[in-house]
């Protein structure tokens, strides 16, 4: 990793209104999301007590329930979501979310197993999952919730199926769209089945589920990566894990040093950090997606590409005062914040000299403001020695925004491990 990493210190903390709830959430448990329309508003539950998450990925509008497209969302279906974990433990337990939805969904079964090949599980691993003691579950309109604690261990590093019969949904529907992962479907309810027969249908989003957590072994925390289309993936190869924070989850697994062993993945394509467009901003969607993970010690704050190349006319000065928000809500949670640097783009079609200086700039502000707790230099390890405005052609994913699988695992390689190990003390520490 470039940059020292600082010890946290405590400053004046400048909430807003979503930084009040944001405390609350610490002293009181469940949290109002704020947002400026309808969806995506409702309660976050209090984080189980003892667990840590070992995989999420950020909820979002899918669009209505029921339409024709293969793998859509829908009354009377069943979803076989392939999840890899990273941290390993006992009582797993399902975020289901109904975050974005406008009307009651009902799942009328529930089951997590471990993934043989395909959506075929092993035998013998599907169990059934229950919520409140029942099979089945409702949930209203914006609603989250978590399933009861399933008795056994699951194994770091492991791929996880987990089968949701759903009896009734319509509207909006509420999933993660991008999930470089190819996931199984299909009518009726074959939830239980080990088998894969059934399942014809191969969407490549997640439906319904947005965090999966674990009873970690004592002293076990996560990280959460808080991104754009980078983070989320885009460019890295589809069904193989090379995200950055695939990479990253990998190397704190094999770190016998590093009590940081969950990573969630909390990033969305297109996302911004001030502005709604492709899903709610990073600052509506904070406590949602970040702050009310289990276990979490530490945010990477890895967002505003999309911000600068909007062609809006943001300034360094509106952008970096957006990170602010996002680490004092962080940091009133207890939590520590590493400020990775804006990746280069010159080439991709909307660069212009003008966004590269407010890049420049931002950059600057992230490496040497001392508002964050360390730093992740990004921009440094990928731009290229002979132009620093472009990334590395061996880090190109293709389109000079977005890294390939080498360009993930730089960054991923590049981030010191003693820089999640947060000691704020906050709630969502263990």
């Amino acid at each position: 990793m470039s940059g020292a990493v600082r010890r946290p210190v405590r400053r004046a903390v400048r909430l807003g209104l979503t930084g009040v709830l944001a405390l609350g959430a610490a002293l009181l448990g469940p949290v109002h999301v704020p947002s400026a329309t309808a969806a995506g508003t409702g309660v976050v539950p209090a984080p189980p007590a003892k667990s840590v998450v070992t995989w999420a990925a950020s909820a979002d509008r899918m669009g209505d329930a029921g339409a024709d497209r293969m793998g859509d969302a829908g009354a009377d279906r069943s979803y076989r979501l392939i999840v890899r974990t990273s941290v390993g433990g006992t009582g797993l337990r399902v975020r289901v979310s109904n975050a974005f939805g406008d009307r009651p969904l009902v799942i009328g079964r529930a089951y997590a197993g471990i993934r043989e090949s395909g959506a075929r599980l092993r035998p013998g691993s599907n169990k059934k999952l229950a919520f409140g003691g029942s099979a089945s579950v409702t949930l209203a309109p914006g609603e989250i919730r978590y399933s009861d604690p399933l008795p056994g261990r699951v194994a770091a590093m492991s791929d996880l199926a987990l089968s949701l019969y759903v009896r009734d949904a319509g509207g909006p529907a509420t999933g993660h769209g991008m999930a470089l992962s190819t996931s199984y479907a299909t009518s009726g309810d074959h939830a239980a089945e080990e088998g894969e027969g059934a399942y014809t249908e191969r969407p490549g989003s997640w439906f319904y589920l947005d965090a999966v957590t674990v009873e970690a072994d004592r002293g076990a925390g996560a990280v959460v990566t808080l991104g754009d289309s980078i983070t989320d993936g885009w460019q890295s190869s589809t069904d193989k894990n090379l995200r950055w924070p695939d990479f990253l989850a990998r190397r704190l697994h094999a770190s016998p040093d590093s009590t940081v062993k969950g990573v969630a993945n909390a990033g969305i394509s297109g996302n911004q950090v001030l502005a709604d467009g492709a899903a709610q901003s990073a600052l509506k969607r904070l406590d949602r997606d970040a702050l009310s993970l289990p276990g979490v010690r530490t945010v990477v704050l890895f967002e505003g590409v999309n911000d600068i190349k909007s062609h809006t006319g943001v300034t360094a000065a509106a952008l970096t005062a957006g990170y602010r928000e996002i680490i004092d809500r962080s940091h009133a949670a207890g939590l520590c914040v590493v400020g990775a640097t804006v990746l280069p783009f010159k080439g991709w079609s909307e660069w212009d000299p003008e966004e590269e200086a407010v890049r420049t700039g931002v950059n600057e502000w992230i490496r040497t403001s001392g508002e964050v707790d360390a730093v992740a230099d990004f921009d440094k390890v990928l731009r290229s020695p002979y132009d620093a405005q472009r990334i590395l052609p061996t880090f190109d994913g293709g389109d000079h925004l977005h890294p390939n699988d080498k360009g993930m695992q730089a960054m991923a390689d590049s981030v010191a491990l003693t820089s999640l190990e947060c000691d704020r003390g906050g709630a969502s520490g263990r």
